[in-house]
C-alpha cells in the first residue's frame, strides 16, 4: 500500500496571503494525509483543512494565538504504514539539527517541521528523515514558495518539493 501525504506549513493566513493557493487546496484533495507544521496564524484556514483534508495532522506555532492552540497541539505523532511521524513547528537552528532532534524524537523515522519557510531535507544520524515544506503563501528569502508532497510505502520515504505557481 502506498500512502500519499502534502506537507504544508507557515500558511500565516491572512498576513501573508488572503487564502491558500488554489495549488494547494487542489493537492489536499489529492491527499491521504495533510500535515501542517504550525504558523497558521488563522482559525478558518484550519476549518478549511479539517472540511477537504481526508486526514488532517497539525500542530501550534510560535505565531498561533489561544484558538489555534485550543485546538492543536504542540508536538503530533502518528503511524503511517510502518513509518513513526512526529510533526513539530520549531527545531531550532540548523546546526546540529539532525543531533538534537535525534535526542528529542528517539524512534521517530520522519520528522516535519516548519517555521523557517526553508525547505528541507536531511537525514539525522539515528536514520530519522526531516523534512520543512517552506511555505506556501511567504517565501522569504527562498526563489518560490513551495510545499512538499510524501509517498509512504512501507518504510519507504519518497518526496518532492512542489513549487507553488
Amino acid at each position: 500500500m502506498t500512502t500519499r501525504l502534502l506537507l504544508i506549513a507557515d500558511t500565516h493566513v491572512p498576513a501573508r496571503a488572503k487564502r491558500l493557493p488554489d495549488s494547494v487546496l487542489r493537492a489536499v484533495d489529492e491527499a491521504d494525509i495533510v500535515v501542517h507544521a504550525g504558523d497558521w496564524i488563522d482559525v478558518g484556514t484550519l476549518d478549511v483543512l479539517e472540511s477537504r483534508a481526508r486526514t488532517l495532522h497539525g500542530v501550534y506555532g510560535n505565531n498561533d494565538g489561544p484558538a489555534l492552540r485550543d485546538r492543536l497541539p504542540e508536538v503530533a505523532r502518528f503511524t503511517v504504514e510502518e513509518v513513526d511521524v512526529a510533526v513539530v513547528h520549531e527545531t531550532g537552528q540548523k546546526a546540529r539539527r539532525e543531533e538534537r532532534m535525534d535526542e528529542v524524537f528517539p524512534g521517530v523515522d520522519l520528522l516535519v517541521f516548519g517555521h523557517s519557510h526553508i525547505p528541507w531535507d536531511t537525514v539525522a544520524p539515528s536514520g530519522m528523515r526531516l523534512l520543512n515544506p517552506g511555505s506556501p503563501t511567504d517565501r522569504r528569502r527562498q526563489p518560490v514558495c513551495t510545499m512538499m508532497t510524501v509517498t509512504i510505502d512501507g518504510e519507504r520515504i519518497d518526496n518532492t518539493l512542489v513549487p507553488i505557481e
